[in-house]
């Protein structure tokens, strides 16, 4: 006999990847801070995933040793972070007559051509976070960020600094770290600073080429990796083990 809802056998259930279920619950603490969930296509243009994020034609991110490029489909990559769906959901806002605020959070899988080691890989998760309203500051970035958190590690205090940093989307840019204290943390987390995201207010520039009025809105926009999270939250040693397939790894979780 099978279960009617799992398929498997009756009596014994399956076990969710670390990464979805990370999925599950990053948008369950963000829904509740009035977020909606919002996703694009893995393969994307030139155009959204680079030239209307401002990313310049020189810049280094576009060079074939770090993209993915379709050799059948000129103008198209395989995506290298979750940003471009920021733009297409402004555009399509717009396009529907509907202006800011909006709050969107954005899962998915993005691609990097780069060697894969214990904290790097070619394929991997990310989580893209936008909002755009009137008066948005770097203030209300920090707080949204240390609310996540908050709940992501429960029974740990969070604290949170910002790092002057650049990304062409975003002005001014900051890399953030995350400090976790309390008696629940993990010895090898606990008291230090660990690099996390990085963040920062959207550039006028893209708030201007999805069509929303730079001079009347602002907006922040901070992106990180899940597979990275997922590390940090279980403890797991090599990032490599959550691609592998290996059941003796996910029957853990």
């Amino acid at each position: 006999m099978t279960d009617i809802e799992t398929g498997l056998p009756a009596g014994r259930q399956g076990h969710l990847h670390p990464i979805s279920s990370l999925i599950r619950e990053v948008h369950q603490i963000f829904a509740r801070m009035g977020f909606t969930f919002a996703e694009g296509p893995l393969l994307e243009s030139e155009w959204y995933n680079f030239d209307a994020l401002n990313v310049p034609k020189e810049h280094p991110a576009r060079d074939m040793q770090d993209t993915f490029y379709i050799k059948d489909t000129p103008g198209y990559v395989l995506r290298t972070h979750t940003s471009p769906v920021q733009m297409r959901y402004m555009e399509a806002q717009i396009k529907k007559g509907i202006a800011p605020p909006y709050r969107i959070i954005v899962p998915g899988k993005v691609f990097r051509n780069e060697a894969t080691d214990m904290t790097h890989e070619a394929e991997f998760f990310q989580v893209e976070g936008l909002v755009v309203g009137e008066d948005i500051t770097l203030a209300n970035l920090k707080g949204t960020i240390e609310q996540f958190f908050k709940e992501l590690f429960k029974g740990a205090l969070v604290e949170v600094r910002f790092r002057p940093s650049f990304f062409p989307f975003v002005e001014p840019g900051v890399e953030v770290d995350m400090r976790l204290v309390g008696e629940g943390v993990p010895e090898k987390l606990r008291d230090k600073w660990i690099e996390i995201m990085g963040a920062g207010m959207v550039h006028p520039s893209v708030l201007k080429n999805a069509g929303i009025d730079a001079d009347k809105y602002s907006g922040f926009a901070f992106g990180m990796g899940l597979d990275r999270l997922a590390l940090l939250r279980w403890g797991i040693d090599d990032i490599r083990l959550m691609h592998t397939g290996d059941l003796r790894f996910i029957n853990q979780f």
